[in-house]
């Protein structure tokens, strides 16, 4: 069946590893205490806070909070919460986006082309929206047609890129999941997406047997007949 659309992960896929873990998790974790001074009577914060003390009972919020960035957490308050801190840095121009320089290209391309383009990342879909809409190749986010987080489920969990499939009213075969991680993959292939895994060479990905592999978005475009950039 011909493929519909591109589901992307964005670190390591999309974007260098060393991008999120050398300036997007510092800067989130230098600007906590500042942020959640200045915003911590705003709707969105304490509705963050009051979620991180019904999952850490008795335990203070901003402890929890630096407790989860130290060991990089999947959880969902923080990742909304780094998404809100994020965003404040990219408004005022101290962040741009890391792209690698072959995906705009071909992202434009595929878009022109007719292809959907959809994103899923464990970051919040807040956070996915700043980094394409202030990248280093300029706003993005019009190219997409959905972006995903762990509201929909884990990543090494079936049942999420079924979940995501079911929102772009696709069937999991005409979608194209992009990813660095073997076992996110796995989980994708269960669902029935068609997979292939990006291998950067600035990143130490760990190769997996067990799905297409390609260098580059250029390479992705060639293993799966899709458009080429011009």
């Amino acid at each position: 069946m011909a493929l519909s659309c591109v589901l992307t992960d964005i670190e390591g896929t999309t974007s260098a590893i060393a991008f999120v873990k050398d300036t997007l998790f510092p800067f989130a974790h230098d600007e906590l205490d500042a942020f959640l001074d200045a915003h911590w009577e705003d709707p969105e914060v304490a509705a963050i806070l009051a979620e991180v003390r019904a999952i850490a009972l008795h335990e203070e919020p901003r402890s929890v909070l630096r407790l989860w960035m130290n060991e990089d957490a999947k959880v969902t308050p923080l990742k909304t919460l780094q998404g809100l801190i994020w965003r404040a840095g990219y408004l005022d121009g101290r962040l741009k986006g890391h792209l690698w320089p072959d995906v705009a290209p071909c992202l434009r391309a595929w878009s022109a082309a007719g292809l959907r383009l959809a994103v899923y990342s464990s970051g919040s879909v807040a956070a996915q929206k700043l980094l394409f809409g202030h990248s280093q190749a300029g706003d993005l986010t019009p190219l997409f047609d959905g972006f995903f987080d762990t509201k929909v489920g884990g990543k090494r969990e079936a049942a999420s890129y079924a979940t995501i499939a079911a929102g772009l009213h696709l069937p999991p075969s005409e979608v194209l999941f992009l990813s660095d991680v073997a076992e996110e993959l796995d989980a994708a292939a269960q669902a029935g997406l068609a997979t292939c895994q990006l291998v950067r060479a600035a990143d130490g990905t760990q190769l997996s047997d067990r799905h297409a592999q390609a260098a580059d978005f250029p390479a992705v475009a060639r293993l799966f007949g899709l458009p080429a950039a011009g």
